[in-house]
């Protein structure tokens, strides 16, 4: 039994003892708080929680060991001083890491508009907060980083040159966040013919969601300097545009009022389709065949318009032909030359 009086095991046993609280308690505690917080409508006070959770733990296991060492009269040691600085510091820094990755996600969200902030930019967050971090753990330490700054700038500039291409990707998605022009979920098109939708922007390269769910990775350098469109910016509103041609023997308000009858319809019973916007009608031009008419129908998102002008064509086809509304056919061509491109 004379084990159990040895100074080691009293202080392993009172850290033990401390982590057990602190586990109990949170689970007490943070359940009970969490549950309070879930029902306000304030995002930063269960970002508190979370950032804290594990905190408190860690603490009173400290606490433990520092009591513990106390009551038997063991004066710590400058490793022991030094490991409850390093916990102490790394369990704060730890939690303003964790504050301040969730911080940039609502403040994205408020202002930006962005349903989440690219992980670039929240990955920047974090760093920021390990190097502020770092730097009062070798302070409290009693460790001069005055030298430590002037290798890693010169050791900087090596780097910097080893890792040109890296560190160019890093500077262009910094340069592609603040620009504001693509985000997570905007729905791009590429000068290359590639589209898709941005899934995220990281420190090396913006990965893209093709409309047939493979995933299209971009270097962020050449999408800085790239020739792109967005389609969800300015407004998230899309439109459907179809070029058709009727002949000169219908009646136009017959045409037109068949016309939206039809895309009313679809807009109603296709997936993607907005109601609250009518589409419309407009008569172009007197074709050599045809009146040209085009019909713009709005769509929520930009991959709904293959479904909704795919629809449109079938229904508006059998719905002229049971209103009697004809759609010419091209004068056959002359002996010797192709056939004439049927009018769309």
């Amino acid at each position: 039994m004379d084990i159990l009086r040895t100074p080691w095991f009293v202080v392993t046993a009172a850290g033990l003892a401390g982590l057990l609280v602190g586990v109990l308690v949170e689970r007490l505690v943070f359940a009970r708080v969490s549950r309070f917080t879930a029902t306000t409508r304030i995002k930063w006070d269960d970002l508190l929680l979370t950032s804290l959770r594990g905190v408190l733990t860690v603490w009173l296991g400290a606490f433990g060991v520092y009591l513990a060492l106390s009551i038997a009269g063991v004066e710590p040691d400058a490793w022991t001083r030094a490991a409850f600085t390093i916990v102490l510091i790394g369990s704060v820094a730890l939690a303003a890491m964790r504050f301040a990755a969730g911080a940039v996600e609502i403040a994205s969200a408020q202002a930006l508009g962005m349903t989440r902030s690219p992980t670039l930019v929240v990955n920047v967050a974090r760093l920021i907060v390990a190097a502020l971090g770092l730097v009062l753990i070798l302070q409290n330490l009693g460790i001069d980083i005055t030298p430590l700054i002037t290798a890693l700038g010169i050791g900087g500039l090596a780097v910097a040159l080893a890792l040109q291409d890296t560190l160019g990707n890093l500077f262009a998605g910094v340069h592609i966040v603040l620009s504001r022009q693509i985000r997570p979920f905007d729905y791009v098109r590429l000068s290359t013919g590639d589209e898709g939708r941005v899934i995220d922007v990281l420190a090396r390269n913006t990965t893209i969601e093709t409309a047939d769910g493979s995933l299209l990775v971009v270097p962020n350098s050449t999408l800085a300097t790239s020739i792109f469109k967005n389609h969800t910016l300015p407004t998230p509103r899309y439109w459907v545009s179809v070029d058709m041609g009727v002949g000169y023997d219908n009646d136009l308000e017959h045409v037109e009022r068949v016309t939206l009858e039809v895309a009313r319809e679809v807009l109603a019973h296709v997936e993607g389709g907005v109601t609250d916007q009518g589409p419309t009608v407009l008569f172009r031009a007197f074709g050599p065949a045809a009146v040209e008419l085009t019909v713009r129908l709005p769509v929520r998102e930009f991959p709904s318009q293959g479904t909704v002008r795919h629809e449109l064509v079938k229904r508006l086809h059998r719905q002229f032909a049971g209103e009697g509304i004809l759609i010419p056919h091209p004068p056959p061509p002359p002996p010797g030359l192709p056939p004439a491109p049927r009018p769309t």
